[in-house]
C-alpha cells in the first residue's frame, strides 16, 4: 500500500463516510467469500474452482499493471514469486478447510491471524508482549475453542484444523512481507498480480497432475450452472478485483489504520452470511464463542497498536 503524504488534504475528506462504506463492502465480501466458496466446491473440485477464481481476474490486474510489472528487477520477482507460493498454500488450506467446516467457523477461525501475526512478530523481535495483548489472545482462543465446541466437546474438524494452519500461513505471508527487502519499494499493483501468477501457477499445475483426483478446470467449468458462476465470479470479481482496487483507492483518502480497522470487521460478516444466509446452527456454547472471538481480537488490534 502506498503511505500517505502530510499536506495532500487527503487524509480527512468532507464525508469520511464515502469512503468507509466501500471498505466495509470489501470486509462484508470477504465474509461472505467462505459461505459462497463453500457453496461452488466439494472436495474434488477445489483446485479447479482456484484455478478458475484468480484465472478470470489475473489478466485483468495484469493489463492494469503492465508498466509496473515491466518496471520490476530480478530480485522483486523472486521476492513476489516467494511470496506467491506462500499465497498458494493459504487458499489452498483456506478452501478445503472451507468444504470441511461451517462458514461461520472459517470466518471467525481465520481471524486469529490478528493475534498470531503480533504473537510472531514479537518473538522474532524478542520483545515481550504486553499483558493486554496476552490476555486478548488467550481470550480469542478460548473463543475458538468454544465456537468449535458448540455441539458439544469433541475434536474439532479436519476443516477447523485446516483454516487454523491457514491462519497460520497468513502470519507467514505478512511477516514475509515485512522482511523481504526487494518487495517493500515495489508497487502494489504488480507486487499482487506477480503473487496471484504465481498460485495461479502453483493451481494448475496441481490440476495438470491430478492432484487429489479432482476434476480438471474445464470439467468443472462446463459443469457450472447459473448458481456456480455467480458464486465464482463474486469470489473473482468482488472479493478480489474490486478488493483490491478499493483497498488502494482508500488508503489514499484516508488513514491505513482506518482501513484496516474497517477491513477488521470480516468475521463478524463471515460469522451474519453463515447464519443468516447459510442457515448455521451455532447453539449457546458456539455463540459465546463467537462473542469471545471477535472481543478477543478486537481488543488484540488495539493493544497491538498501542
Amino acid at each position: 500500500m502506498s503511505t500517505l503524504a502530510a499536506g495532500t488534504g487527503t487524509l480527512a475528506p468532507r464525508r469520511p463516510w464515502l469512503t468507509d462504506l466501500p471498505v466495509l463492502l470489501v470486509a462484508g465480501a470477504w465474509g461472505g467469500s467462505y459461505l459462497a466458496a463453500k457453496g461452488i466446491t466439494t472436495t474434488h473440485t477445489v483446485i479447479a474452482v482456484l484455478v478458475l477464481r484468480f484465472g478470470v481476474v489475473l489478466p485483468v490486474l495484469a493489463a492494469a499493471g503492465w508498466r509496473g510489472l515491466r518496471a520490476l528487477n530480478p530480485a522483486q520477482w523472486r521476492g513476489a514469486g516467494l511470496l506467491g507460493l506462500i499465497l498458494a498454500g493459504i487458499f489452498l488450506l483456506e478452501t478445503y478447510g472451507v468444504v470441511h467446516t461451517s462458514a461461520t467457523n472459517a470466518g471467525l477461525i481465520i481471524s486469529l491471524t490478528m493475534i498470531f501475526t503480533p504473537l510472531a512478530d514479537a518473538a522474532l523481535n524478542r520483545v515481550r508482549p504486553t499483558g493486554s495483548f496476552l490476555c486478548a489472545a488467550a481470550l480469542s482462543v478460548l473463543g475458538v475453542v468454544l465456537l468449535t465446541q458448540g455441539a458439544g466437546f469433541t475434536r474439532p474438524s479436519l476443516g477447523d484444523a485446516l483454516i487454523l494452519c491457514a491462519a497460520l500461513a497468513r502470519t507467514v505471508h505478512v511477516l514475509a512481507m515485512s522482511r523481504i527487502k526487494a518487495v517493500q519499494d515495489a508497487d502494489a499493483l504488480p507486487l499482487t498480480t506477480v503473487q496471484l501468477g504465481a498460485a495461479v501457477g502453483v493451481f494448475a499445475v496441481l490440476a495438470s497432475v491430478g492432484a487429489g483426483a479432482g476434476a480438471s478446470p474445464v470439467a468443472v467449468a462446463l459443469d457450472f450452472g447459473p448458481r456456480e458462476w455467480a458464486g465464482l465470479l463474486f469470489l473473482s470479481v468482488f472479493c478480489t478485483l474490486f478488493a483490491f482496487f478499493v483497498q488502494m483507492w482508500a488508503v489514499r483518502r484516508t488513514s491505513p489504520s482506518r482501513v484496516s480497522l474497517l477491513l477488521g470487521t470480516e468475521p463478524l460478516w463471515a460469522a451474519a452470511a453463515g447464519i443468516a444466509l447459510g442457515g448455521e446452527q451455532l447453539g449457546a456454547v458456539g455463540a459465546l464463542g463467537v462473542l469471545l472471538v471477535l472481543g478477543g481480537t478486537a481488543w488484540g488490534r488495539r493493544a497491538a497498536a498501542s
